[in-house]
Formats: C-alpha cells, sequence, structure tokens
C-alpha cells in the first residue's frame, strides 16, 4: 500500500510541476500520444492485412477466434471492446470471406454465435508472420516492445476497472 501510495503522490507531484499554460498542449495530452501511435501501428497493419482482405479489426476479431472459437457475439464484442453496431458489419464481412460463419444459438435463438470455418483457422498458420513483420518493420526493439506493452495492459486494466464502476 505505501508504494502505492508514493507513486500516487508522485504522479500528482509531476502533474502540478506542469504550469497550467503547458496543460493543453498536445504534447502533454497521453490522449493524444496513443491517438497518434494507435493510428499508426494500424497504418502499418495495412499492407500486411491486404493479402487476406482484413482490415486491422477484422484481424483482431479472427485472433480472439483463434482464441476462443464458437463464442457468442456478445462475449466477442465485451473480448474487443466493440459494440453490436460496429461488430455486425464487421463479422458479414468476415462471413462473405469464409472465415467465419454466423449461427444462431440452438439454446437461444436470440443470440448469434461465430464460428471459425476451416479457412478461417487455417489462416491462423499463415498470420503468424503479420505480427512479426510488423514488430520489424517499427525498429523499437523487443524488450521496449515488451514493457510498453505491459504498460498498457495495465493502464487498460485502470481505464476499463474504473469504466465498470461508472455502469
Amino acid at each position: 500500500m505505501a508504494k502505492k501510495n508514493m507513486s500516487d503522490r508522485a504522479a500528482e507531484l509531476a502533474l502540478s510541476a506542469i504550469p497550467d499554460d503547458e496543460l493543453l498542449k498536445l504534447d502533454n495530452q497521453l490522449c493524444f500520444s496513443l491517438y497518434v501511435c494507435s493510428k499508426e501501428v494500424i497504418r502499418r497493419y495495412k499492407p500486411l492485412l491486404d493479402p487476406y482482405g482484413l482490415t486491422y479489426t477484422g484481424y483482431i476479431t479472427l485472433m480472439a477466434l483463434w482464441e476462443k472459437d464458437n463464442i457468442n457475439v456478445k462475449e466477442l464484442g465485451e473480448r474487443l471492446f466493440l459494440d453490436s453496431g460496429t461488430l455486425t458489419p464487421l463479422l458479414k464481412k468476415l462471413e462473405a470471406l469464409e472465415y467465419v460463419t454466423r449461427v444462431r444459438d440452438p439454446k437461444d435463438e436470440r443470440n448469434m454465435k461465430i464460428c471459425l470455418t476451416e479457412k478461417g483457422r487455417n489462416l491462423k498458420k499463415e498470420a503468424v508472420c503479420v505480427p512479426k513483420e510488423l514488430l520489424s518493420s517499427v525498429s523499437f526493439g523487443n524488450v521496449k516492445a515488451y514493457l510498453l506493452m505491459q504498460t498498457l495492459h495495465q493502464l487498460m486494466d485502470v481505464l476499463t476497472e474504473n469504466g465498470d464502476e461508472e455502469k
């Protein structure tokens, strides 16, 4: 507990050290840095995913299904942090590409189950090159990339934990 309090105090001091006229500069915004990095990383994925007919969102959807297949749309949306309005057209596109099938849950007709097709399962073997190629294109270093990913997962946990409390 003492470490957390020291960490919180250090963050408060760091923030209070920024003069008011600097607070609203883009370079001092966490959201802006995350936005630019996210946009640029997704841009770098495009040429790697184009041969498969995938967008970045389609790619992460398939990755989620490679981890856990035959799940309902709601569970998939929660895993990907996507609402059904975004997920439904995406799943239709993946179905048109013959990577997934959408079937009504026989136990509850209101629920739609998403299942990988054989083509979708086989794509996993081909797509394993995608993250390797992306990392090699960035020249950031494996250790830095790993540490950044750990930090971002911690931030995701904090933000989604707080979001759950607000609901």
